[in-house]
């Protein structure tokens, strides 16, 4: 049997595709990189076992999630300088803003891709004392006593300590106060703390293993955790008003499409919006988005009066620039208290 040339060729090359086709696998491995704040630690290494199962399962594609978790301004820093993020998951807007204002890393919008803007889970702000409470304290009026310690992240690094700050702001505001007396108080707060470590995470070190401190600020999600591990030491003080920290999630856009991981990505985060992505965060003491999970769990998640950002500071822009940039009210709060 004879064969053209042209026929040749063509044997040639369905043989190559036959030989790619067999030798490559079905679906080439995927890798992403969530960029995180400090506490999310084991949250997300519940979600991303549990994501990479789902997407096995959906769509026979193997994924490996990795994860890298410090102060949250200080993580939107790194991924602004280079750090490939294809996710970004943070406790405060402002984080994920910042993308977008310095490197077009994500869209202007980027709040609007998702529900609940963008923000899958919430938590409050609370305070954590020592058994007994033996200073007494209830609220955040007590923090700014004197002769007290309270121990808070860095609100220049951390979206823990920049919500501590709100808080205690924001609370004197629904409480009836006036900015000005809200200063003051926040003043007298911060000249009481003894160390800015640089996110919730190294806080809770400070208070809980080397006992510095009467009394620490942090996510409500975080203290199970602590409670856990130091048995019965430390009992949580709900403050009668307080601050609901909303914890946005994007896609880095730049990152994903240079990648080609954008689909991965975005099932990644909407994931967490589904029943399995919410019972995790149950699970990890994050409040829910679902409305049917916040009632079989109304125990563990006390009804008290929040407020939100937006409601009080008019946002996290307007709260960015007039409380935290260089120069702003923390910076002056803070170098008035190191003056006295």
């Amino acid at each position: 049997m004879r064969f053209s040339l042209k026929t040749a060729r063509l044997l040639v090359s369905a043989l190559a595709f036959s030989a790619a086709t067999v030798a490559a696998p079905a679906w080439a491995q995927t890798t992403l990189l969530n960029v995180s704040y400090d506490v999310t630690r084991e949250f997300y290494k519940d979600y991303n076992a549990a994501f990479t199962r789902y997407w096995k399962q959906t769509t026979g594609e193997s994924v490996t999630v990795n994860q890298s978790h410090g102060g949250s301004s200080k993580q939107a820093g790194s991924v602004i300088a280079g750090l490939a993020a294809d996710v970004i998951t943070m406790n405060q807007a402002s984080d994920i803003d910042i993308l977008a204002e310095r490197g077009g890393l994500v869209p202007a919008d980027w709040a609007k891709r998702l529900p609940n803007n963008s923000a899958p889970t919430t938590s409050i702000t609370v305070i954590l004392v020592r058994k007994g409470n033996p200073k007494g304290i209830k609220d955040w009026s007590d923090l700014a006593r004197p002769g007290i310690s309270v121990v808070i992240p860095n609100p220049k690094t951390s979206g823990n300590g920049r919500y501590t700050y709100l808080a205690a702001w924001g609370a004197t505001i629904k409480n009836g106060g006036t900015p000005a007396q809200a200063r003051a108080q926040v003043q007298k707060i911060f000249a009481n703390v003894p160390v800015f470590d640089g996110g919730g995470r190294a806080a809770t070190t400070t208070f809980a293993q080397r006992n510095i401190g009467d009394a620490l600020a942090t996510f409500e999600s975080e203290v199970p955790l602590i409670q856990g591990e130091f048995g019965g030491e430390f009992q949580v003080v709900y403050p009668k008003t307080t601050i609901l920290a909303e914890n946005p999630v994007s896609v880095v856009d730049k990152v994903v499409d240079k990648r080609g991981s954008r689909k991965q990505a975005e099932a990644y985060l909407k994931y967490l919006w589904s029943d399995e992505g919410q019972a995790i965060a149950v699970k990890h003491n994050l409040r829910p988005r679902s409305e049917k999970l916040l009632a079989q769990h109304k125990a563990a998640f006390i009804n008290v009066p929040t407020f939100t950002v937006n409601e009080v500071f008019g946002g996290w822009k307007k709260a960015q620039q007039d409380h935290f940039v260089d120069g702003g009210l923390y910076d002056q709060i803070t170098a008035a208290g190191r003056n006295k």
